[in-house]
């Protein structure tokens, strides 16, 4: 019985971790499209970013669908991750309706927020990591 029950919590915890890697990768590859659509020019950028709201939001949506698997502290980060992600959408949208200085920094706004949702899924991460390696060692 209490076999089973270990190895029942250890494939919860490798569940969480593994929710999390592919949501981290999809923010990362959030920040870098953000980032090449900045080094274009003129309409190419405005097109490159037209597709970071909708990116954006499904990253948001597969975060908050990975929540309800993590531990109280990881929860919290990607709460903040979450909120950082609706900033970079809502940034984004308003940087393809605006031009020149309100265009710039929609852009820059968004890009930072994208690199802080990032750091909070990081850090998510290492807190699920974290409670894992501390509750391995309790037993």
């Amino acid at each position: 019985m209490a076999n089973t029950m270990v190895k029942e919590t250890k494939a919860q915890e490798a569940k969480g971790k593994d929710t999390l890697s592919p949501i981290r990768a999809a923010a990362q590859e959030l920040h870098r499209a953000i980032s090449d659509a900045t080094a274009k020019r003129g309409a190419d950028m405005k097109a490159s970013l037209a597709a970071i709201p909708q990116k954006a939001k499904a990253v948001t949506e597969s975060l908050k669908g990975s929540m309800a698997t993590q531990n109280d502290d990881a929860k919290k980060k990607l709460a903040d991750a979450a909120k950082y992600l609706e900033a970079t959408e809502k940034h984004a949208a308003e940087s393809v309706k605006s031009s020149g200085q309100a265009f710039q920094t929609s852009v820059r706004q968004a890009l930072a927020d994208a690199r802080a949702s990032v750091q909070k899924i990081s850090e998510a991460v290492a807190a699920t990591r974290s409670a894992s390696s501390t509750h391995s060692r309790k037993k």
